[in-house]
């Protein structure tokens, strides 16, 4: 009863009172019963993909190219405009190929969801640094306010744009087909190998990206049913580490900062994340794997992952 009334107010924190539901995986139209259903399913999470892709980041950077590149808030504007671009693109994609509304973008949820995802996202990246400081893994130095609208874009285009491509089209649609443990291996596995690519980056971040983020981030989609927690912790991982503490981020630049964190000379690469950023490092796996496993159970739970649904949270 303790543990079930502990589980019961993660969620009700999590969705701000809301309430949580099972992800909707999509059974009607493109989607619908028969034949080769799996396959269906995974031609349209590729051509889901690239709709998204090739709607989203093009938009931004057009309107980016159009405004003076000199303006923060100009290209912070570019970056939401394409964001609402791929939201759009995704939401009219889904009625039209699924015939339904996707409840994973529920406007109801969008604010306390995505309030409590931006504390939790912040919050762990801020226990990481915690860690970095008192164990002298990292140098950690404030220099003042700076300009925050180029690191706001970049947070909010990567926490929806990839929380939409990741979670509501690879690890849904591949969940369709195969189940959830095979959709979240593989939406994590992607995740990573996304990030090889990144300056600077490793096997071992790739390994750290894929376990920490590709399965928390999934978790939280599994238990709640909608994205926007997702989307919160996503983007306030981001901003945190780039701009309040002035870190890398996946191996790049974040634009001007409050603050100039780097790795102390000599000491391991997989401690401190190197030149790739704090995300590679062995306190960020721990606390965000530790996250992630307890999302997951709560969501194993309820009967979000398999078998009949629980009646701990309506």
């Amino acid at each position: 009863m303790r543990l079930n009334s502990t589980l019961a107010g993660i969620t009700h924190v999590l969705t701000g009172g809301q309430g949580i539901r099972p992800m909707e995986l999509g059974d009607k139209r493109f989607l619908h019963p028969g034949p080769l259903r799996w396959l269906r399913a995974i031609g349209w999470a590729v051509a889901l993909f690239f709709l998204i892709a090739l709607t989203s980041l093009p938009t931004a950077e057009v309107f980016g190219h159009m405004w003076p590149k000199s303006s923060g808030v100009a290209q912070f504007i570019a970056n939401l405009i394409g964001v609402l671009a791929g939201l759009g693109a995704y939401a009219a994609a889904v009625w039209f190929a699924e015939g339904r509304v996707p409840s994973e973008l529920g406007a109801k949820s969008l604010l306390p969801e995505l309030g409590t995802g931006l504390l939790t996202g912040a919050a762990m990246f801020a226990l990481v640094m915690a860690f970095m400081a008192i164990f002298g893994l990292y140098d950690i130095k404030a220099s003042g306010p700076a300009p925050v609208w180029i690191a706001l874009g970049k947070a909010v285009q990567s926490g929806v744009i990839e929380e939409l491509l990741i979670r509501a089209v690879l690890l849904r649609l591949v969940w369709r087909a195969f189940g959830p443990w095979i959709a979240f291996a593989v939406s994590a596995a992607l995740f990573g190998l996304g990030h090889i690519v990144n300056p600077n980056a490793t096997a071992f971040a790739a390994i750290c990206i894929a376990l920490e983020a590709g399965i928390m981030l999934g978790a939280f989609y599994a238990l709640t049913g909608r994205v926007w927690a997702s989307i919160g912790v996503h983007a306030a991982w981001n901003f945190t580490q780039g701009y309040v503490f002035g870190a890398s981020v996946s191996g790049g630049e974040f634009g001007p900062a409050m603050a100039s964190s780097t790795a102390r000379p000599g000491v391991a690469d997989w401690l401190t994340g190197g030149a790739f950023g704090p995300e590679a490092s062995l306190p960020a796996l721990v606390v965000c794997t530790s996250v992630g496993i307890l999302v997951m159970y709560t969501a194993w739970r309820v009967g979000h992952l398999a078998g009949k649904k629980k009646a701990l949270v309506n």
